[in-house]
């Protein structure tokens, strides 16, 4: 599968999913060469065509393709720039989510065995007026510890090796945003004692 096929598949799959409304997100992929294809500006990722996806260098100049750059590449930029080891980034607003990140609340409690082994926990960012360079400056001092940050009032972004691994994050992330939400309406989240995690950590080694 190509690059650009890769982007039209999880563009759809992040928009079937209800990870995106109408022409809300982006998704990136960088090549070997350190460009990076990327959704167009006010692109519907549940009808993306290969027209929608522009080739840029990695300050944003535009290689290849019509479109617009988004006005978030700017965090897609910025995270490719300080993590070498990252691919794909894809920036949603799934509703569970956004929700918390509306909210003001991290999901940071550690409560399911799964999520600690392997985020940890996951930050909230502080808000940043998007388009601006506040977004990168928001995740400055978590890019480089996560894969997987809120931001506030705005959504989510996950960012791994390939696109799957950033679409399982944040797939993975909405789960586990939606059952917090409803044990919370249930009493809250019984945490993992020490002794627990302690078990957990040994996995690790």
């Amino acid at each position: 599968m190509s690059l650009q096929s890769e982007i039209i598949y999880y563009s759809k799959l992040c928009y079937r999913n209800k990870f995106l409304s109408a022409t809300d997100g982006n998704i990136s992929i960088r090549t070997k060469e350190n460009h990076i294809f990327t959704t167009a500006s006010h692109t519907c990722k549940g009808f993306l065509t290969a027209k929608d996806i522009i080739k840029v260098d990695i300050e944003g100049k535009i290689i290849q393709g019509k479109g617009k750059i988004s006005t978030e590449f700017k965090l897609h930029k910025y995270i490719y720039q300080q993590r070498k080891d990252i691919n794909a980034v894809i920036h949603s607003h799934p509703k569970f989510i956004t929700a918390f990140a509306s909210a003001g609340i991290a999901l940071d409690k550690i409560v399911f065995p799964e999520i600690y082994l392997f985020f940890g926990k996951i930050p909230l960012a502080k808000y940043a007026t998007p388009s601006t360079d506040e977004v990168p400056e928001s995740i400055s001092e978590l890019v480089n510890d996560h894969n997987a940050i809120l931001l506030a009032n705005h959504g989510l972004v996950t960012y791994g090796k390939t696109l799957e691994e950033a679409y399982f994050l944040t797939e993975k992330i909405e789960q586990f945003a939606e059952i917090s939400f409803y044990s919370r309406m249930l009493g809250g989240e019984k945490l993992l004692t020490k002794q627990q995690l302690n078990k957990l950590d040994n996995l690790k080694n």
